[in-house]
């Protein structure tokens, strides 16, 4: 199995350059630091060293903790103070003692609790962990809507969506309809993993063996058999070795600062780029609308204590992504 292409950093940075000098932005301010940090989770220090390829890549423990300390300081709840682990926990109904190995930089949480937390904080959840939503979600992103015409849920755009995401064609229409299936994450995974293994075969056609791609992080074929039958999910390491073997992107927490860093880039590129279409990417434009017709049929719904309680919630869901919350009195929405 050959390695992975890395990303050339130079050259996206390069374009993302272009692109805000096109659009009149500074790209100083387009391309700051701490903007790159917040978006991949990699250290402000390590950006330049990173940039220049002269950063040695942290191991895998060390990389997870850190990213995980960058998500409490930068988005804080709506008081300005960092979660507890308590509430980060219980939104995936875990004890908040299960993350003190990852807060405190002694162990890798289980796989389920990394995906609880990305979750949680809003971030991409990488490609073994993303529900269907968030998956099409990325991929169309990826693909920036294709050439003219393709955003029309043809066969041939759902066949490639589900090549990107690992999800079927008739999954990918019920989520672009608002109904995204109802997969258990142990279920998820492995469906995920046959279609790696199915979609990516080796150049002779076949699928690349258990011990191949296990050997590729020093493991075990046996210890993808429970993955590949079914019965069990791999550990945090595991499920990032296969990321990394068949080269689809990690996911916030699992990716190297390289791959974080270009992901952060292509974001950056996409936002510059669509200030110049002149009509959203109609599939997204789809999704969004059956979200909001849901949301706004539920919540019509609520009594005025309820309406409170759900402003408060957008509070703090805006807060943990790093957003401002709703105007305060006096203040034009």
């Amino acid at each position: 199995m050959r390695a992975p292409a890395r990303p050339d950093l130079t050259a996206a940075w390069g374009r993302v350059v272009a692109l805000a000098e096109q659009r009149g932005q500074d790209p100083e301010h387009v391309l700051a630091v701490e903007r790159l940090s917040h978006l991949s989770g990699v250290e402000p220090a390590r950006i330049p060293r990173v940039l220049a390829g002269t950063a040695a890549e942290l191991p895998l423990y060390e990389r997870v903790h850190q990213r995980f300390l960058r998500l409490r300081t930068t988005r804080r709840d709506k008081h300005g103070r960092e979660w507890p682990l308590a509430a980060i926990a219980e939104d995936f109904d875990a004890p908040g003692a299960s993350l003190g190995p990852l807060n405190a930089g002694t162990g890798l949480p289980r796989l389920g609790h990394a995906a609880g937390v990305q979750r949680f904080f809003g971030v991409y959840a990488g490609f073994l962990l993303a529900d269907s939503k968030s998956a099409v979600e990325r991929a169309l992103a990826t693909t920036g809507g294709g050439p003219a015409g393709s955003a029309t849920g043809g066969t041939d755009d759902l066949e490639h969506l589900s090549y990107l995401t690992g999800i079927t064609p008739q999954a990918i229409r019920l989520t672009l309809d608002g109904n995204p299936p109802r997969i258990p994450l142990k279920e998820q995974v492995r469906l995920r993993f046959e279609h790696l293994r199915r979609t990516r075969p080796r150049e002779d056609g076949q699928p690349h063996s258990l011990s191949a791609i296990a050997g590729s992080f020093d493991a075990s074929g046996q210890s993808l058999t429970r993955l590949a039958q079914g019965e069990g999910l791999p550990n945090l390491a595991a499920a990032a070795g296969i990321q990394r073997f068949y080269g689809v992107e990690a996911g916030f927490l699992l990716a190297d600062d390289a791959e974080a860093l270009a992901g952060a880039l292509a974001g950056i590129e996409r936002e510059l780029e669509s200030a110049e279409r002149p009509a959203e990417n109609p599939m997204l434009a789809v999704m969004r609308a059956h979200d909001v017709r849901s949301i706004v049929t539920r919540a019509g719904k609520l009594s005025p204590g309820g309406w409170k309680s759900l402003a408060d919630h957008l509070d703090d869901l805006l807060a943990r992504e790093g957003q401002l919350g709703r105007p305060t009195e006096g203040e034009a929405p």
